[in-house]
């Protein structure tokens, strides 16, 4: 809508991920260049984490676009799915047929053309997006699908997105194996301020703006201030931003513009009133119930459980050690008094002496 008042030739913070607007921030040049390492190399995983909206799926889009001819490459966005499921979503984003076959016949056909592909000198590679997504045991079937070898290296190699919730999945101790096969992993962070102002040109003058952006330099403070860095909202927020200018009728967006949409934004839907314990609105404290029933509290309370706990074993251990203390004397008491009787049964009386 504000594109042709603005001579631009097309929409510059648009959602939809698109490699031709992806900005390498230091961080993201850095995601990148893994997912690069990773491919030379022909094994071992890549994960990248990052916070909801840095820009992970981009940074696939970004390498799938260059990717070499002889990479097979495919993506898939993960919901809960079991490893059974996964293998069969797998070889049917490969073109493998899955319908009426069980996962043992699945793996089978998928190994074939994993195979074949290797004999034609080119190979698989699958990225999974939203890994925070999968349980262990489908995280675990994962590395068993790179089991799948041929001549010491693997016919399928698999890049790991998610959000930081997939960090302390990864952590776990039954994921040591897994861990082992990571070759490299990078946590995308927001963006600074300087890398905001940037991120903000770049994304105009691919949409056709030249120059310096037509926003003054008071207003990218409180744009990195109300967006965190985040290049998701960053996109929300400037599109937003360009169309209010647009609506009125104004070529430079100054700080006051600024304001004024955050204030707009805050009394919609962007900014969230103050959060409870729960995560959720103060004027929404809807109770939260675990699955046999029982009302989730809020931290104080089981602070204040976990303390009485705490009391609870101190005295308990303090207990056992009197116990154990009162244990020691009555045992070396009774030692003592079998220790002097049987001495004394040894011991002849004087009426045997005399004899």
């Amino acid at each position: 809508m504000y594109e042709s008042f603005y001579g631009l030739s097309a929409k510059p913070f648009q959602l939809t991920p698109d490699p031709s607007f992806f900005f390498a921030s230091k961080w993201h040049q850095r995601a990148l260049a893994y997912l690069q390492y990773g491919l030379s190399q022909k094994e071992g995983f890549i994960v990248i984490t990052g916070d909801i909206g840095t820009g992970k799926t981009t940074i696939a889009n970004s390498l799938l676009a260059d990717i070499e001819d002889e990479i097979h490459a495919v993506q898939i966005v993960t919901p809960k799915l079991s490893p059974e499921e996964l293998v069969k979503i797998v070889a049917a984003k490969f073109g493998l047929a899955t319908e009426g076959r069980n996962k043992a016949e699945v793996l089978q056909a998928l190994e074939v053309y994993l195979q074949n592909l290797h004999a034609k000198n080119s190979r698989a590679l699958l990225i999974v997006d939203e890994a925070q997504n999968l349980p262990l045991e489908t995280i675990e079937e994962l590395r068993m699908l790179s089991n799948f070898q041929e001549s010491g290296k693997p016919l399928l190699q698999s890049f790991l997105l998610g959000q930081k919730e997939l960090q302390p999945i990864l952590r776990a101790s039954n994921m040591e194996q897994f861990r082992q096969r990571i070759v490299a992993s990078c946590h995308l962070k927001p963006l600074t301020l300087e890398e905001t102002i940037s991120y903000i040109n770049f994304r105009l003058n691919q949409a056709g703006w030249r120059g310096q952006a037509p926003i003054d330099e008071a207003a990218f403070s409180l744009i990195q201030g109300f967006t965190l860095g985040i290049p998701r909202k960053i996109n929300t927020f400037m599109d937003r931003v360009f169309l209010y200018s647009f609506l009125e009728e104004e070529t430079q967006i100054s700080a006051s513009i600024v304001e004024a949409v955050i204030d707009e934004v805050r009394e919609e839907m962007f900014e969230p009133d103050e959060m409870n314990e729960q995560g959720m609105p103060e004027d929404e404290q809807v109770p939260l119930v675990t699955p046999k029933g029982h009302r989730v509290r809020d931290s104080e309370y089981y602070k204040g459980m976990l303390v009485e706990l705490i009391d609870a074993l101190d005295d308990a251990v303090l207990h056992k050690v009197k116990l154990t203390q009162y244990m020691d004397k009555l045992l070396k008491k009774k030692y003592q008094t079998y220790v002097r009787l049987k001495d004394s049964d040894k011991a002849p009386d004087k009426g045997e002496q005399g004899e």
